[in-house]
């Protein structure tokens, strides 16, 4: 079975895969090639799961107008 890009996982999925990696290489036993292909994986992975949550993050501090204009959600402390 072919693995899911990094775009296509869910942010579950990605969190998931990254958690993985940082045990195999926190075992310390990984060939160094393999060591620093398993850290590219993370990195993107990383990178994958942070541009979610930006995305997230934007679409929940917006808030729609009854006439459809979008404001950001502020909270006043």
């Amino acid at each position: 079975m072919a693995e899911k890009k990094e775009k296509e996982l869910s942010f579950e999925e990605s969190l998931a895969s990254l958690e993985e990696i940082v045990k195999k290489l926190e075992t310390g036993e990984v060939p160094l090639d393999d060591a620093i292909e398993e850290f590219n994986k993370a990195m993107k992975l990383a990178k994958a799961c942070d541009e979610k949550l930006k995305k997230a993050e934007e679409s929940i501090t917006k808030l729609v107008k009854d006439n459809g204009d979008t404001t950001l959600f502020q909270v006043d402390e």
